[in-house]
């Protein structure tokens, strides 16, 4: 398993761009709230760690993952001084085949909007196969998958900057 013995948390803020000044939505899914919750907080406190601005935090909630798509679209038109996207989710799987159709669905229409817009959309949706896997991945022993959501879409901002010149 990629995540095992490391922790999501970790990141060296020298290594980060200065985040001051930009601006970031997330789209947070309702669903399997406990743990999307904890996803959101580890991206929202990696972005005020690196100096986001609160204010500068736009947080959008939607049903569940399946919607993650929309509102990142709706999230990209509505805001055009954003500078990333956030797609945060939680699939866990059941005993039916509905796991597989809603992760490759999430996949494909969040590598879609990246495609189509100027404003990159992070994915950050577990897709594990029991809830103690997403417990560990959104503030459990492996850290938190929002923090590293966070500083990539902190990555991605300075690229989009740098990539505009």
């Amino acid at each position: 398993m990629a995540t095992e013995n490391k922790n999501l948390s970790q990141y060296n803020k020298n290594t980060i761009p200065d985040a001051k000044n930009f601006r970031f939505g997330i789209v947070v899914s309702e669903w399997n709230q406990k743990i999307t919750q904890g996803l959101f907080q580890g991206a929202f406190d990696a972005f005020i760690d690196c100096g986001v601005v609160k204010e500068n935090i736009v947080r959008w909630d939607v049903p569940g993952s399946f919607e993650l798509i929309y509102g990142c679209k709706k999230m990209q038109e509505s805001f055009d001084m954003l500078d990333a996207v956030i797609a945060i989710g939680s699939v866990i799987k059941g005993e039916t085949e509905h796991f597989h159709f809603v992760c490759d669905g999430v996949t494909q229409g969040i590598k879609d909007l990246n495609i189509k817009s100027d404003i990159p959309v992070i994915f950050c949706v577990l897709t594990d196969n029991i809830i103690q896997q997403s417990i560990d991945r959104s503030g459990g022993k492996h850290g938190n998958k929002g923090t590293e959501a966070a500083i990539a879409a902190i990555k991605m901002a300075q690229l989009r900057k740098e990539a505009k010149f």
